[in-house]
């Protein structure tokens, strides 16, 4: 008696984004970065005296957290990648980054926006001479940040040159939450120079808060965008009606209907399918499968056929189920 491997029908598990590895690099790049401008900012404060700067640099440590949760989600995603306790692999670490961040953004916010209006309320005195190098340095820092997590979340350029992969940058919502704090931080100091620069030429002291009340304005909205993107994928929402409707139009028709589907992201470009399907005349699951074949962003598919003639007693009505 001879034993058939099942090699040629099994697959692994590991959904990690395309640009993984590079992202990975750059990330803990930029984590280097925004820690040795946090300590610059807190031991010159203590040195030069500045409360602000000293503040200011421990509002830089909640961006080095996220960015360092950013890094270790890319380095345990990596390292557990075909790790059999995850069923669906580590490509949705990313998400649960992601979502930390956001909320760590969302605090930020928070913090920003309660002591612009205590400064709106008490006006304290502003060191200008002091702080506007120190705010420009800051910037030169955020824009290099920016500038190593440039546009990738936006490029949807390229091409499919391994089944499965689809290049579709902004799925990797770990990589653009790393994002949003570089330029998160860029935003605030930008707004700084401004309000330091009209404290120095007009006396506008109240353009600092102000302008801090406008950047918390504009960070927290951020955070609400980023917790309900990355939410999403977390609760296996339908990444994209199209690609459902997609779905359908492949498999339904000449006597096949679909009685269950779902559809949903495992990790930065790569989607899973489940899907059932009633037929009066039923193939292999092969066939349904060579049928979605074109759609390489179904990187791990699932197919179920049952038959149902019409006139049989038990063939059920088919109600969709979305």
């Amino acid at each position: 008696m001879h034993s058939h491997s099942i090699e040629p029908w099994t697959h692994d598990h590991v959904f990690l984004g395309e640009r993984h590895d590079r992202n990975e690099r750059r990330m803990w790049a930029v984590v280097g970065l925004t820690v040795a401008m946090m300590l610059v900012e807190i031991v010159g404060g203590r040195i030069f005296g500045s409360m602000a700067l000293v503040a200011d640099g421990w509002h830089m440590s909640t961006h080095a957290a996220a960015l360092g949760i950013a890094g270790l989600a890319y380095r345990f995603a990596r390292r557990h990648a075909h790790d059999q306790r995850f069923s669906f692999g580590t490509g949705k670490l990313g998400e649960l980054a992601g979502f930390a961040s956001a909320m760590i953004l969302g605090m930020v916010a928070l913090y920003i926006g309660a002591e612009s209006t205590a400064r709106l309320l008490t006006p304290v005195t502003i060191s200008f001479d002091e702080a506007i190098p120190i705010a420009v340095v800051g910037l030169a820092v955020n824009l290099v940040s920016v500038w190593l997590l440039r546009d990738d979340h936006h490029d949807h350029h390229g091409h499919d040159h391994h089944p499965g992969h689809h290049h579709h940058g902004s799925d990797d919502t770990n990589f653009h939450a790393a994002y949003m704090h570089v330029l998160a931080d860029a935003l605030t100091s930008v707004l700084a120079i401004i309000a330091l620069l009209g404290g120095t030429f007009y006396g506008w002291s109240w353009l600092d808060p102000l302008m801090g009340l406008i950047g918390a304005g504009v960070i927290a909205v951020w955070s609400f965008n980023l917790t309900k993107s990355a939410g999403a994928v977390l609760l296996d929402a339908v990444p994209a009606r199209e690609i459902e409707a997609q779905v359908r139009e492949q498999l339904e028709g000449n006597g096949d209907r679909i009685c269950d589907l779902h559809l949903w992201q495992v990790g930065p470009g790569h989607y899973a399918l489940v899907v059932s399907i009633v037929s009066d005349t039923p193939l292999p699951p092969s066939h349904y499968k060579d049928r979605l074949r074109h759609m390489t962003l179904l990187s791990h598919l699932t197919v179920e056929v049952e038959q149902c003639s019409q006139n049989a007693q038990n063939c059920p009505e088919i109600v969709p189920d979305h």
